[in-house]
Order: C-alpha cells, then sequence, then structure tokens
C-alpha cells in the first residue's frame, strides 16, 4: 500500500466517523424527528443541507466529466439543475411548507382528498428515488473501487452498508446535520483541486475569470486534430435534445420528492424560501466551477498524455485502468497514445484529475472524500423519501393509520435497508452513465410530480380524478419514451432518452386539465385550501376575502 493510498484512506475514514457520529448524536425519536427534522433547522443550515443533497454523484462526480465529453452540449445539466431550482423556490416551496404535511404524497393525497391518488404518488416517490438512488450508489462504488484498488462493484456494496446504517439511525434529523457537515466536506473537495489547476496553467487563483484562456488553446487543440471545436454548440446532440434536456431536468427537479421534503424541515414559509436562496448560493459555487474543472481535465488530458509512449504513460493511467472506468488502445500500432485512443469513462474524470495533473496525495485524498460526500448525502436523502412513501404514506396513512409510534419507526427503518440493499443491487451493474441514470430519475419526476404540484398549487380546478391521470400518463409516456429511446432508437426530433420529461409533462397536464373539466370540482373547502396557499403565512383566505391572522379579524 502507498502513501496515497494511507492518506485518502484516512481521510474517508474520518469522514464516515463524522457521519456516523452526528448521525447518533441526532438520533431521530419521534416520527416528527424521522420524517421532518422536526421542522426546527435554520434556514441556512437547511440551505446547506439542500445543497449536499442535491450535489449528488452525479453532480459531484459526473457532470464535470460530462462537460469535458460534450463540451457546449454538456451546459444543458448545469443549466436545467440550477434553473430547476428557481421554479422550486418561487413556484413551490413555500407554499407547500404552508401545507404542512410530511410528504409529497401526503399533499397530493390531502389537496385532492384522494387515497388512490396517495398510493400512486407514493409508488412514483419509490420509484424516482429508487432511480436516482441506483445512480449514487454506482458512483460510491467508483470511489471506493479506486481507492481500495478493488472492483467497483464491492465498492459499491460497502456503500449500501454505511447508507442503510446512518439513514435508518438518525432519519431526517440525523441526515441533515450530517448533510450539512457533507456539504462543507465535498464543497472543499472541489474547489481546491480546480483553484489548485487554475494557478498551474494560468497563474491565476480564480478559476471562474482564467479559464476562458485554456478553452481558446482547447479550441486551437481541436482544430489541430481535426476534431469538432470544445465550445461549438450542438455537436454532440441535436437542439431540440439540449432544450429537452434542460426543460426535463429544471422541471424534475421542482417534482423531486427527496429535495422538497428538505423545505418542510423549516418551521415558516419565509424560512422555507431563505432555504431555497441559500441552496441556490451553496449549489452555485460547485456549478459554476464545473465547466472550469471540465476544461483544465481536458487540457492536461490533450497536452500532457495524448501523444505519450504508450508504454511509458503516467503510474495513474494504470491504477485507474484496473477499475474498468480508462482504456487505452494503440489501435494503429505506431507507439504513440493518440487522443482518439484515449477512451475515458465521464465518471472518473473529476476523480482522476487530481492525479492527472499531480496536486498530491492530501488532495486527491480530499476530493475521494468529497466524492463520497457527494453520493452518500444524496443517497441518504433518497432513502428517506423511499421509507417514508412507504411507512407513513402507504402503511400508516392507508394500512394500518392506528399504528404506534414504535412500529411506524421499525417499519421506516426497515424499508430503508431493504431498499438501500436492492439499489445496491442493480448498482452492480448500473444501465447507464450516472448522469444518464439520473436524468430518468428527473425525466420520470418532471412527468408525474411537476404538473400535479403545479396544477395542485395553482389551478384549484385540478381534482383527484385530474391528478390519478396526469400522473398515470405521465409515468407511462416518459418510461415508455425512456425504453423506446433507449433500446429501440426510437426519437423525436433527435431527442434521446435524458429528455423524455418534456413528454411525459406536456401529457400529464394535458391529462390532468381534460380530465379535471370533464368530471365534477372539487369541494369549496378544498378550493379554499387551495386558494390559501397563495398568500403568507399571517394571512388566509377564507368565503373569497383574505384576512389576517393576527387576531385582529382586519379584513385586507
Amino acid at each position: 500500500m502507498d502513501t496515497q493510498f494511507w492518506v485518502s484512506f484516512l481521510i474517508i475514514i474520518f469522514t464516515f466517523a463524522l457521519y456516523i457520529g452526528i448521525a447518533i448524536y441526532n438520533k431521530a425519536r419521534a416520527t416528527s424527528e424521522f420524517y421532518v427534522a422536526g421542522r426546527g433547522i435554520p434556514a441556512i443550515y437547511n440551505g446547506m443541507a439542500i445543497g449536499a443533497d442535491w450535489m449528488s454523484a452525479a453532480s459531484f462526480i459526473g457532470m464535470a466529466g460530462t462537460v469535458m465529453l460534450m463540451g457546449y452540449d454538456g451546459l444543458a445539466y448545469i443549466m436545467g439543475w440550477t434553473g430547476g431550482y428557481l421554479l422550486l423556490t418561487f413556484l413551490l416551496a413555500p407554499q407547500l411548507r404552508k401545507y404542512g404535511r410530511y410528504t409529497v404524497p401526503e399533499f397530493i393525497g390531502d389537496r385532492f382528498n384522494s387515497h388512490s391518488a396517495r398510493i400512486i404518488a407514493a409508488i412514483c416517490t419509490i420509484l424516482i428515488s429508487f432511480t436516482y438512488s441506483v445512480g449514487q450508489l454506482s458512483g460510491s462504488g467508483v470511489v471506493i473501487g479506486r481507492l481500495f484498488e478493488i472492483d467497483a462493484k464491492v465498492g459499491t456494496m460497502i456503500g449500501v452498508v454505511l447508507i442503510a446504517f446512518y439513514a435508518s439511525f438518525g432519519g431526517m434529523k440525523g441526515i441533515t446535520w450530517t448533510q450539512v457537515a457533507q456539504y462543507i466536506i465535498l464543497i472543499i473537495a472541489y474547489l481546491i483541486p480546480v483553484i489548485f489547476m487554475s494557478l498551474q496553467l494560468t497563474n491565476n487563483p480564480i478559476p471562474w475569470l482564467s479559464y476562458g484562456k485554456v478553452v481558446s488553446e482547447l479550441g486551437e487543440l481541436d482544430r489541430a486534430l481535426g476534431l469538432s471545436e470544445y465550445f461549438a454548440p450542438f455537436t454532440e446532440d441535436t437542439k431540440w435534445q439540449f432544450l429537452a434536456l434542460m426543460f426535463t431536468l429544471m422541471a424534475g427537479t421542482a417534482g423531486l420528492p427527496h429535495v422538497i421534503v428538505r423545505f418542510y424541515t423549516v418551521s415558516t414559509m419565509k424560512a422555507a424560501r431563505w432555504s431555497g436562496a441559500w441552496a441556490l448560493l451553496f449549489i452555485g459555487l460547485l456549478y459554476i466551477s464545473a465547466p472550469a474543472y471540465a476544461a483544465f481535465s481536458r487540457f492536461i488530458l490533450m497536452k500532457n498524455v495524448a501523444g505519450s509512449d504508450i508504454n511509458n504513460l503516467p503510474a495513474w493511467t494504470e491504477s485507474w485502468v484496473n477499475t474498468g472506468k480508462l482504456q487505452l488502445a494503440d489501435t494503429n500500432n505506431d507507439g504513440i497514445l493518440q487522443w482518439s485512443e484515449l477512451m475515458i469513462d465521464k465518471d472518473i474524470v473529476v476523480m482522476a484529475t487530481p492525479e492527472i495533473a499531480n496536486l498530491g496525495v492530501f488532495v486527491i485524498g480530499l476530493v475521494a472524500a468529497g466524492a463520497m460526500a457527494a453520493a452518500l448525502s444524496t443517497a441518504g436523502g433518497l432513502m428517506i423519501a423511499i421509507s417514508s412513501s412507504f411507512a407513513h404514506d402507504i402503511y400508516y396513512r392507508v394500512l394500518k393509520p392506528d399504528a404506534s409510534e414504535k412500529s411506524r419507526l421499525f417499519m421506516a427503518r426497515l424499508s430503508i435497508a431493504l431498499a438501500a440493499l436492492f439499489a445496491g443491487l442493480i448498482a452492480l451493474n448500473p444501465p447507464g452513465a450516472i448522469t444518464q441514470i439520473v436524468a430518468w430519475a428527473f425525466a420520470i419526476a418532471s412527468g408525474t410530480f411537476f404538473p400535479a404540484l403545479l396544477l395542485g398549487v395553482w389551478w384549484k380546478r385540478s381534482n383527484s380524478n385530474g391528478v390519478i391521470a396526469g400522473m398515470l400518463v405521465g409515468l407511462f409516456v416518459t418510461l415508455g419514451y425512456i425504453i423506446a429511446a433507449k433500446y429501440g432508437g426510437f426519437t423525436i426530433a433527435g431527442i434521446i432518452d435524458t429528455g423524455a420529461g418534456v413528454f411525459g409533462a406536456v401529457a400529464a397536464i394535458l391529462a390532468n386539465v381534460g380530465v379535471s373539466l370533464a368530471t365534477k370540482a372539487p369541494s369549496q373547502k378544498l378550493q379554499e385550501e387551495v386558494m390559501d396557499l397563495r398568500y403568507p403565512e399571517q394571512m388566509t383566505y377564507k368565503d373569497g376575502e383574505v384576512w389576517m391572522n393576527d387576531g385582529s379579524d382586519k379584513q385586507m
């Protein structure tokens, strides 16, 4: 075992011990603490937790690699994921917090007064969260596999054990404070390498200002090699796929159940809005750094690795070849590794770059710890979403409403353990790259929850029949398009599987509106509840008028 291994190992073990210690210290002892952290998290810390929950393995590990390999077309991921938070923060989060429920299925079930809608929403939550968690566990396998120089599949199962333990033990309360620590670790781990590379390549420590120069030089290298220029638009995908993917990620963000539930952990609508504002700041630190990370990584690979003697490559290449994520082949037998002969998986770019740029063993270990923090923080939130949908929305609200607090907590913890195990088994042989799998989860969310929540909050005429039709139609259209595009080669206007959400969302909205108009309107009480959501907590909508909640009965 070399120095790099031991440094990385000790850093990761320290962070693991920190996460477990926080989870034990903040153990959930009541269902309100398990599902919504007792609604007592301050907005700034909730913003950090949202950032960690959000910046998954796809963001930390996969996004810079996607931009590096796709160039301009990869920016759809950054714009879609960031823009989705604006939709969520302004259109849905405060209103959902005012309604005062624990989960998205509970909101849908009570808003539309329908157990059927609640069960369908719970099933959609489990499907979305399960799909998403496969990507996170696959990412943890990449990190652990490289650290121990073992097969990524073994690393995946180690991640399963860790996530199942601290998520089931601490619940939302424990996970929230764990995610605060994970955000701090992952953002430091992401920024230090990109700042060091900026200094190394441009003598400027501010990568967000310096990487433009590197991008220009990349264009010259691309032209010399006869490649599509790095910053040329729509070379990897069509314009319609770019727009469809961006919409899918935006709408999916606004409909992700494990993200929405984070806004339930604060005390007021105002705190929910501020949580979103803080989250945008914390997320933005990583997202504006990803293009710089991608440009620097590609430049170093093209300058220092491509064109090298095939028998005299840097030592790091052998380690990554052993993981199966890097392939080198001298196809023209000239003894020189050409750029076209370097096949690097987009999921290892961030992990490998500190070694590629020779940034030192501490930075390599720090990035490994950051990648694990990203994968584990999101996976923990996803496990809570799955658990709450089964144990709270199906078991307690539908099957056994007289269940004791103890039995509800037991079912919640059991469902986390089983979900982590099944997701881990699928992640052993994932059906796609991390960013692709995550995009499918967003597509399902944009085809099911985004239309249901948007119309549920902003259109009082939407009824139970409409929301059920909308979720089912959106789900089947989205899944059908993903399967047809990935396995059957079917596309519309060049839109592939990752852009399927645009079709699901449109179909769901049309079905919801059409069926709602064709059937009986919701009761006056439900319609007034919907109108009431649009006003601050200091005001109440009743009988067509707005009143202050200060006890004065003053009409507005």
